[in-house]
């Protein structure tokens, strides 16, 4: 009588994976999983003992967390052989062996763990892990299909040799992505040093913000700025794409979008729709290559009678909230910015009150705020009229919750950017 094979009680990945942990149990870091889980990456626990189990799998893996803590004499020197399987399927694989707590002000966290990078005890914040991450999974979607073998199985007198060459492809890929992850890190740093660095709250008037980069840098950028005692002007733009180079086109935008001319010793506060025009026509004029469209949306507040003046230009409408009545979008024409030179951009009025709440965001939020219906017009998220009623801080802290918790695939994760304002 033929026995059935026992089936194994290790989870194995069955579609692509972009990050499998492994340790001497299950239970992961919770800082990593809470990274991992903002950041949209699917992802697998394993042990390091059911390592042979995942091994006919690897090619649904993007990268590896080998968390080194409890690891026995006999799993460490199994390790380089792990490392060694990676290699040959070109999966990068990120060794930890201690965690400290420490009050790192982090890129996107703040009072975050650091964790020690094996050997070379380099602490390295939630941020700097995720910088690791995102460059192995971008190398490996780039070779995906490539794998790599050896043309005959290692003799023993080889392991030596292979060792050496493996430790030294270790070095160089860490140098690699060392240089990669400050590079974009200061671009980061730089592009955030073009947001304003305080709000212009009152008595009167309170504002909100928030920006969540898909990435370590943005296609998104908004300013808030005091133009004279009597007016603030405030915008949301968003470049076609992200990544690096709609990053480079937002610090375009912030130099080119001007709120006001100087004459003599006068000034003269440009509309709204001036705005939108002056910014198209330097855009179009400088026939920019690749990410070369953007949306925005421009404000005009008058802080002492509360009317608003707002253009936009093919970006989300902006939204009232008011008191006992639904949210309401303020519907406004007004093409891409960069297409068409001589495009014609016109501007809309509300005259403001007290409890009014206004919010300007950018295409990434659609998913909370709201979208079309099935039979036509605009139905806010169930989730966003859940929050509108509270305080804009408070709204806004709650609507960075509903971005995150969102169930979306990594192609589809996209930045996100919010300004609002309250009334008091």
């Amino acid at each position: 009588m033929l026995e059935m094979p026992v089936k194994s009680s290790v989870k194995v990945p069955e579609c692509f994976t972009d990050v499998l942990y492994m340790g001497s149990h299950k239970q992961m870091v919770p800082e990593i999983k809470k990274l991992l889980r903002q950041r949209r990456l699917s992802f697998l626990a394993v042990q390091m003992d059911e390592f042979p189990q995942i091994l006919p799998y690897l090619d649904l893996i993007g990268t590896v967390i080998i968390d080194m803590i409890g690891f026995d004499t006999f799993q460490q020197q199994k390790l380089a052989g792990i490392i060694e399987s990676l290699e040959m399927k070109n999966i990068g694989a990120i060794l930890l062996n201690n965690r400290v707590s420490q009050p790192i002000k982090s890129f996107s966290m703040a009072a975050v763990k650091s964790f020690s990078m094996v050997d070379v005890m380099e602490l390295v914040s939630v941020d700097d892990l995720w910088m690791r991450i995102s460059v192995n999974l971008a190398y490996r979607k780039r070779s995906t299909g490539i794998v790599v073998k050896p043309a005959i199985p290692p003799k023993q007198s080889q392991q030596g040799t292979n060792k050496n060459k493996l430790a030294e492809q270790l070095r160089m890929t860490e140098a690699l992505v060392d240089n990669l992850s400050e590079q974009l890190r200061m671009a980061g740093l730089v592009q955030r040093d073009f947001l304003p660095a305080s709000l212009p709250n009152s008595e009167r008037i309170h504002w909100a913000t928030t920006f969540l980069p898909a990435e370590w840098v943005s296609g998104d950028i908004y300013d808030i700025a005091r133009i004279d005692e009597q007016h603030i002007g405030f915008y949301v733009a968003d470049v076609v794409g992200h990544g690096i180079p709609a990053a480079l086109l937002t610090i375009f935008l912030k130099q080119a979008l001007v709120m006001r001319e100087t004459m003599a010793n006068n000034y003269r506060i440009f509309s709204p729709a001036e705005v939108m025009t002056n910014l198209n026509k330097r855009m179009a004029t400088q026939k920019l290559s690749g990410y070369q469209f953007a949306t925005c949306c421009y404000c005009l507040l008058n802080v002492n009678s509360l009317e608003l003046t707002f253009a936009r230009a093919g970006h989300p409408y902006p939204i009232l909230i008011r008191d006992t009545e639904q949210p309401q979008q303020l519907e406004i024409r007004g093409s891409l910015l960069g297409i068409f030179e001589d495009a014609e951009y016109i501007e809309g009025k509300v005259q403001l009150q007290k409890g009014d709440k206004l919010l300007v965001y950018s295409d990434g939020a659609e998913g909370v705020v709201g979208c079309l219906g099935d039979h036509g017009g605009f139905q806010f998220g169930e989730g966003f009229c859940q929050i509108k009623d509270f305080s804009i801080v408070e709204m806004m802290d709650r609507m960075n919750k509903l971005v995150q918790n969102q169930k979306v695939t990594p192609a589809e994760i996209d930045d996100v950017t919010a300004v609002g304002l309250e009334i008091l």
